[in-house]
């Protein structure tokens, strides 16, 4: 930072919170100055390496999925009667049709 630029310019300028940042520098400015942040570099200091952790997570069993229903409809016009079965997974094609076969 440069001295008079504001935290919230530079949080804004780099895309991280103002609040953020300013607890950051509150933190760095509280660390006892023996520690330091990682290792100097031409450009400035470099950030400590990141080790990864591992955090198992145990997920319950998958559960089976119910079987869903077709959509059954029935249609009857005079003496004439016909039933139509719909798989219900494809339940918006079968209410694009209803609306085509009742114009």
């Amino acid at each position: 930072m440069q001295p008079g630029m504001s935290m919230a310019a530079v949080a804004m300028a780099h895309g991280v919170n103002a609040n953020l940042l300013r607890r950051w520098v509150r933190e760095a400015e509280l660390r006892p100055p023996g520690i330091a942040l990682g290792k100097p570099t031409a450009r400035g200091m470099q950030a400590p390496e990141a080790k990864p952790l591992f955090v198992p997570v145990s997920l319950p069993p998958p559960v089976a999925a119910e079987p869903v229903a077709d959509i059954r409809i029935e249609l009857q016009r005079g003496a004439t009667a016909i039933t139509v079965t719909w798989p219900a997974s494809a339940a918006s094609e079968c209410a694009a049709w209803m609306r085509e076969l009742l114009r």
